[in-house]
């Protein structure tokens, strides 16, 4: 039986820390930056990335584009020059960073995702540069059946979380024993000397059921304040293009607040 993945862009950040060359009206995801000749935006290549690991065992869902009202027919456009790769654009009311992003994924996968209840989401920023897809794909079909995806550090960088892992599975991956959101200087220096930390590249691979499922134990507040704004969705269709649409946190009391992730 072959594993049912949606694969999930993140597609809603601003692009502020590569100003001026990127703009909150065009941020950095929508520009041509690898120098490749391949003409492809980062957002663009993070989607092809992802379309990599289809294969005999891996069945890819319709892409699910988590993006905001501003950028929608940005997204919509550079998705059109993409051949036979087609998308849902799931437009955030307001940016809370990660976790509401993937939780609203997550309900989307759970009542609309393609032929599974439960698919495995593939989820990963739409801004990044990898330098070695094949190596890329390889990881990330080996993760299929794992967690997450960590990047080997390569200096006390303080700008990413950290994941610290025990020992290596039969899946040649790792027990995750915690995750430390970015550490001072210091730490970092400590976390590289001692080994056994990557660093959180922000692409995860897991079941909605079970971001849900850890959601409502840890966060409670961030997945009630979610779900509303999903129940309360509306869908717009037309012949090349679907937009969802939450609601709006200020039409629900106390919503935004309790969307904001510390």
């Amino acid at each position: 039986m072959r594993n049912q993945v949606l694969p999930v862009i993140l597609c809603g950040g601003s692009g502020t820390r590569l100003w001026p060359l990127s703009r909150s009206g065009f941020p950095k995801q929508f520009l041509v930056l690898s120098g490749d000749g391949s003409n492809q935006s980062l957002f663009q290549q993070a989607i092809k990335r992802i379309h990599s690991v289809s294969s005999q065992e891996i069945a890819l869902g319709k892409t699910l584009i988590v993006t905001n009202e501003e950028h929608r027919f940005l997204a919509f456009d550079q998705l059109r020059e993409l051949k036979n790769i087609s998308a849902t654009l799931l437009l955030e009311p307001t940016g809370r960073n990660t976790a509401p992003a993937l939780t609203l994924a997550a309900l989307y996968a759970q009542e609309l995702g393609g032929n599974s209840e439960d698919p495995i989401l593939v989820v990963t920023p739409a801004d990044q540069t990898v330098t070695n897809p094949a190596a890329f794909t390889t990881a990330l079909t080996q993760s299929i059946a794992i967690a997450i995806l960590g990047i080997t550090p390569t200096a006390p960088e303080t700008g990413y979380g950290y994941i610290k892992v025990q020992g290596a599975t039969a899946n040649t991956g790792y027990v995750v024993e915690r995750f430390v959101e970015k550490p001072n200087a210091e730490t970092a220096k400590q976390y590289l000397a001692e080994g056994g930390y990557f660093w959180n590249g922000g692409m995860f691979v897991l079941k909605a059921s079970v971001w849900l499922s850890a959601l409502k134990e840890f966060r409670p507040d961030i997945f009630g304040a979610t779900e509303t704004a999903w129940v309360a969705r509306t869908t717009d269709q037309t012949d090349q293009a679907i937009f969802v649409r939450p609601v709006r946190p200020s039409s629900t009391p106390s919503l935004a607040n309790r969307l904001t992730t510390p």
